[in-house]
């Protein structure tokens, strides 16, 4: 499988797995925040807004990804991985689970990231034309 491949693969796990965690917020599907074992109450619209975080993140990645815009897109995606860091951090700042934490949310963050990185890496270009000694 080309590294172009690859990458398109792993944008597209990141971008239908935020969309679905997005909607699974949104959704009255009983979701939760894994890591933290006071949940706000559905009456705060924490679960709206983390929702609706994660339904723009998706939707952002999955028109970079359709419309053929990969350099975009791996800085988008780099982007992005702040998002489950952040989460990392609340979880850690509010005594959740370590575990969760860091299993969960820190490994996200880590694979958009490297996600990311690749399609920079793979859209990275050296000009042509460069100087070369005479």
């Amino acid at each position: 499988m080309s590294l172009k491949k690859l990458n398109t693969v792993l944008a597209a796990v990141v971008v239908l797995f935020t969309l679905y965690l997005g909607l699974s917020f949104v959704l009255p599907l009983g979701t939760t925040f894994p890591g933290l074992a006071n949940w706000p109450s559905d009456g705060s619209g924490f679960s709206i807004v983390k929702g609706s975080r994660e339904i723009a993140m998706g939707l952002a990645m999955g028109i970079l990804l359709v419309t053929g815009h990969r350099r975009p897109l791996g800085w988008v995606l780099l982007m992005t991985a702040v998002a489950p860091f952040g989460d990392m951090v609340n979880v850690l700042a509010h005594h959740g689970s370590t575990a969760a934490a860091l299993g969960i949310h820190g490994l996200t963050a880590a694979l958009i990231a490297v996600t990311g990185l690749l399609i920079l890496r793979e859209t990275s270009t050296t000009p042509a034309t460069a100087a070369q000694p005479a």
